[in-house]
């Protein structure tokens, strides 16, 4: 047990009354070289909120002074919510006047002021920041004769932030800026700052995106002493690199990926054996051989965690040199590899498995849209110019649905929402938006990958050595029949609620398949859910009905896949000594919290830049007409979705033929007077009313 565990166990017990730092050196016996570091403890639990440190100099734990730590969440309208850490405990709401100077997204202190009840939910006010969110803050700049002020982009942050005269920097009205903050909000004043970068004015061209990718953070440009690391690295695989690795060079391998994948990281081989079984070889880019521990390369990987695609560009992982080059699995060319090997019955069971380090050579860089014309369409030219692997191609998808099938029966979840493919032209401006094609050859390639981390997932699960895992955890009971209750009124229902099973929320998927509540239910479906994230610990995947899963097979574009390879390598080669063990024991907590951070600020921002393009996409097409379907039902209005994946605000306020009441249970808006009512699922016409780029709003109305 850790010294800050020890300290938390002490000061959960009942009988303990908060003490100074002395007092508690005494109890646990601290000689005085050592006081020094054990006050510094106690200093770095105060800073992470675990204790409180009170106006008497005295340490107690937060639960025990109706004190809360977590995360603020802010609202435009200038209140906020405590997201507290403690996952046991409900949000709290927070009153303008109770922020105390806190922004949105900045880790705080709060102290109750009223429990919650029935009605209402608890309330609060912050006595305490522990760490700041927004060191800079990029909004639009609006100049006065003396001053400036920038409107932040993020209306959580419902603050405008001051500039004086002398910081503005040359920034002009309606430009994008980024602000850094010289002096905190107290109560009832801004925040004050200085113009450190503008982006360029709001109406030009990828002044939008460039806007998003400062509001996240994300660093488009690699630091020096990283691409210098990375153009000492060969471009071709040396002589020295193949000793000790299994030689597949002359095997039928290939890649499959979109027309427009430059990142190659997983190529695939398939056969079938004398005794009817499958083999089925996925082999992964060797990124470790290339980036090593602790390395500047090691480093920036991951404090970034993951490559980010938004919609009119990517900014990846790892340099270029590395992610399109010598890691990218490119036809006909060298490459290092991880392979997983997996022996599969005619019933998808996977029998036998072999980790092997090895050096491949792509025999073809196929293509989604040609295998699944291959496979859908019985295409006769893609067949002839593929016909030195068309026997490879079909029995790839013999075994695909095998293993669909497997997985299907063991109760995975397979969600079947549209995605939106956004077309812009030179100049970033979106042109087409449609649902993304999810053809045969994409499945194909998914269902391997989900075969072979699972392999991997359970090989390093029982080999008992530290690991990041990919888990997705059991969903709350109370969410479970918050839902349960919500489907009840389309006449579908969940048994089991206690202890809910993916096969059973499967099974209602299947139920929905082409019916009109179809995206809803999936919907609200998604929402009861936990989100899947990365641990230590395995506590099993509920989504795919599985109780091991890693990520193991894109390590050009993800760091969990990336340090589970270097454990993996260790392990297979009698490289793991207790020395290391305990090292990873104590480094792997922290790669888990920090890639399942960086993965949710990555989703938002592609969300973000994919929203951004709907808006100035409908923006083009005001007063048209389109069909939709009602998407969401609030107390304000309904949401409609059209065909494309687009979704726009019906506001209550425009529906003028009665007066209509939210009914909260049944997600639903009913009229007064003629009980007329508009509900989840149901089709509707709707004309482009308005549309706001800034706040990514679209309006609708009726027809």
């Amino acid at each position: 047990m850790s010294t800050k565990e020890k300290l938390l166990a002490f000061m959960e017990e009942k009988a303990y009354k908060p003490l100074v730092n002395k007092e508690l050196a005494e109890i646990f016996d601290i000689d005085k070289e050592q006081r020094k570091s054990f006050y510094k403890i106690l200093d770095e639990m105060e800073k992470e909120g675990l204790v409180i440190k009170t106006r008497e100099d005295t340490y107690g734990i937060p639960e025990k002074m109706n004190l809360i730590v977590g995360k603020l969440q802010g609202n435009p309208k200038g209140f906020g919510f405590l997201l507290p850490e403690d996952k046991d405990c409900s949000d709290v709401f927070i009153s303008p006047n109770d922020l105390n100077g806190a922004l949105h997204g900045d880790k705080v202190i709060v102290r109750l002021n009223k429990k919650s009840n029935i009605d209402r939910k608890p309330e609060g006010e912050v006595i305490r920041i522990l760490e700041r969110a927004n060191e800079k803050i990029v909004g639009t700049f609006e100049k006065n004769k003396n001053f400036g002020f920038v409107i932040p982009d993020d209306q959580r942050i419902s603050m405008d932030v001051f500039v004086p005269k002398s910081e503005i920097n040359s920034a002009k009205t309606n430009q994008k800026v980024v602000v850094e903050i010289t002096r905190w909000p107290e109560k009832r004043r801004n925040p004050e700052g200085k113009i450190v970068e503008v982006l360029g004015y709001i109406d030009e061209a990828g002044t939008d995106v460039l806007s998003i990718v400062r509001k996240y953070n994300l660093s488009e440009e690699f630091p020096e002493k990283v691409l210098n690391e990375a153009e000492n690295i060969p471009e071709k695989v040396n002589d020295e690199d193949l000793i000790g690795r299994l030689d597949l060079r002359d095997k039928t391998i290939f890649t499959i990926d979109g027309a427009d994948a430059k990142d190659l990281d997983d190529a695939i081989s398939v056969e079938k054996l004398d005794n009817g079984n499958y083999m089925l070889g996925v082999h992964i880019a060797d990124v470790t051989n290339y980036v090593k521990e602790n390395s500047p390369l090691d480093k920036e990987a991951l404090s970034r965690g993951t490559s980010v695609y938004l919609v009119d560009r990517v900014i990846p992982m790892l340099p270029k040199r590395l992610s399109n080059g010598i890691c990218s699995l490119n036809p006909n060319t060298p490459r290092l590899t991880l392979s997983v090997f997996m022996e599969i019955d005619k019933k998808g069971k996977i029998i036998d498995h072999r980790v092997a380090e090895s050096v491949i050579e792509s025999k073809e860089r196929l293509v989604y849209t040609d295998i699944s014309d291959i496979l859908e369409k019985d295409d006769e030219n893609l067949k002839e110019r593929y016909a030195h692997i068309m026997k490879d191609i079909e029995v790839m998808a013999e075994l695909y649905n095998i293993l669909k099938k497997k997985r299907e029966d063991r109760g995975s979840i397979d969600f079947d929402f549209d995605e939106a493919y956004i077309v812009l032209d030179e100049e970033g401006k979106p042109v087409n938006i449609k649902k993304a094609e999810r053809r045969i050859a994409n499945g194909i390639i998914e269902e391997f990958m989900l075969a072979c981390n699972e392999t991997v997932a359970e090989y390093m699960y029982w080999s008992q050595i530290p690991f990041v895992y990919r888990i997705h955890e059991d969903p709350d009971e109370a969410k479970i029949n918050e839902f349960n209750k919500f489907i009840y009124n389309f006449g579908y229902t969940i048994k089991g609620l206690q202890n809910v099973h993916p096969k059973d929320l499967q099974i209602l998927i299947k139920k929905i398949k082409g019916k009109k509540e179809e995206t809803v239910i999936n919907t609200i479906m998604l929402r009861s859910l936990k989100k899947a994230r990365y641990s230590v610990e395995n506590e099993g995947h509920f989504g795919l009905a599985t109780d091991n899963y890693c990520h193991f097979t894109s390590p050009i574009r993800r760091y969990p896949d990336l340090q589970i390879h270097r454990i993996i390598k260790k392990f297979i080669n009698n490289r793991m000594s207790t020395k290391k063990i305990e090292k990873l024991r104590k480094i792997l907590p922290e790669v888990a919290d920090q890639c399942s951070q960086r993965e949710r600020l990555a989703d938002e921002a592609e969300r973000e830049t994919d929203e951004l393009k709907m808006v100035e996409y409908m923006s083009k097409r005001l007063g048209e007409e389109y069909e939709g379907i009602i998407s969401g039902v609030t107390s304000f209005g309904m949401f409609v979705e059209l065909d494309n994946t687009i979704e726009g605000l019906v506001h209550i306020s425009t529906l003028t033929d009665d007066y209509y009441t939210f009914d909260e249970e049944n997600y639903s808006l009913i009229g007064d007077m003629t009980k007329k009512t508009y509900r989840i699922g149901d089709l509707v016409k709707i004309r482009v009313a308005n549309t706001n780029i800034n706040k990514r709003e679209i309006d609708f109305i009726l027809v």
